[in-house]
């Protein structure tokens, strides 16, 4: 799976990213009103900006999928258009993301997840910490806290 890392001129096509992945995945697990309020995320000044900006991630494949760490004990966003899911775009994404938190020493990975989401990380090993409920433009939303431990020697 080509990897590439994140531009600032890449901003554009992460809001395109977030938003087709918003919208032509949740609504199986969302209500219209969440789709709504959660895609609409992708579009607010301010409201990307700072993790767009400050973050380091990577995008997948030509525009499919992108993953952001910020800080960087944090994975703070993990994306894949809805044509491109299930073809390995996300598990490359969080194998590149660990291995360049590895290397500068994260021993912890943390996240919350998506039900969207929280398969995947799984899948790769996460664990759910907790569930907890937060509202994106007054509308609630179940997400899980979840991290990974990178060290194998940890007991």
């Amino acid at each position: 799976m080509p990897l590439r890392p994140i531009g600032s001129a890449d901003h554009p096509l992460l809001r395109e990213i977030y938003a087709d992945a918003i919208e032509s995945q949740a609504p199986g697990l969302y209500s219209s009103d969440q789709v709504r309020a959660w895609a609409a995320l992708a579009w607010l000044p301010g409201i990307l900006d700072r993790t767009f900006l400050e973050g380091q991630g990577w995008i997948s494949g030509h525009d499919a999928a992108f993953a952001i760490r910020e800080p960087r004990d944090r994975l703070s966003l993990l994306y894949c258009r809805g044509r491109a899911c299930r073809q390995g775009h996300g598990r490359a994404l969080l194998d590149q993301i660990e291995a360049d938190a590895r290397h500068e020493g994260v021993e912890r990975l943390r996240t919350e997840a998506s039900q969207l989401s929280r398969p995947l990380l799984e899948r790769c090993g996460w664990r759910v910490q907790a569930p907890e409920t937060i509202s994106i433009g007054g509308v609630p939303f179940k997400r899980y806290r979840m991290d990974k431990w990178l060290l194998q020697d940890r007991s």
